[in-house]
């Protein structure tokens, strides 16, 4: 078992443009180097991330999605292990699906939530979009309320978190 309260899982393909813009999303906050968050950078989501749910109180996917226009948002959804459909265990999993894995397996399932960044260049390159630049700086202050971190804060330091940088 870790220490970690919360973990903060952002997936996608970082060679598809904004497809990868989870994993931009989960390097940001691990640079923040707060204590008892950690931040897990992945190409997709496996059922092996399952026990490490089991060993937290919180957690927070991030993934892109698509859009047509400029004018889509970043969007914060709460999960339930209850509302997966099932619970897929092959080379593709869902957030739901992990969270049911872990109920079934350890017998617990932390409180979830998705944040979905809008994302419009699934071409192949490195290079986000400025819709989904945008989404980045929207997610990571979406997700320091989630964690209960304020903005601009002195406890910062002390709870171990680099203040948020002006974004």
């Amino acid at each position: 078992m870790t220490n970690d309260q919360w973990v903060v899982i952002g997936y996608g393909n970082t060679l598809r443009r904004d497809d990868g813009v989870g994993q931009v999303v989960a390097m940001e906050v691990q640079e923040w180097g707060c204590l008892g968050v950690r931040s897990l950078p992945l190409h997709q989501l496996t059922p092996e991330l399952a026990q490490t749910l089991a060993t937290v109180e919180g957690a927070i996917f991030v993934d892109a999605y698509p859009v047509s226009g400029e004018t889509a948002t970043v969007q914060v959804f709460p999960l339930r292990s209850e509302d997966a459909d099932t619970i897929s265990v092959g080379h593709h999993c869902d957030p739901r699906s992990l969270l049911a894995l872990a109920q079934v397996l350890y017998d617990h399932s932390p409180p979830a939530w998705l944040v979905t960044i809008p994302a419009v260049d699934f071409e192949f390159g490195e290079i986000l979009s400025p819709i989904a630049q945008q989404g980045v700086t929207d997610a990571l202050i979406h997700i320091h309320r989630l964690l209960a971190i304020p903005a601009e804060s002195p406890s910062l330091k002390s709870s171990g978190c680099v203040e948020m940088r002006e974004l």
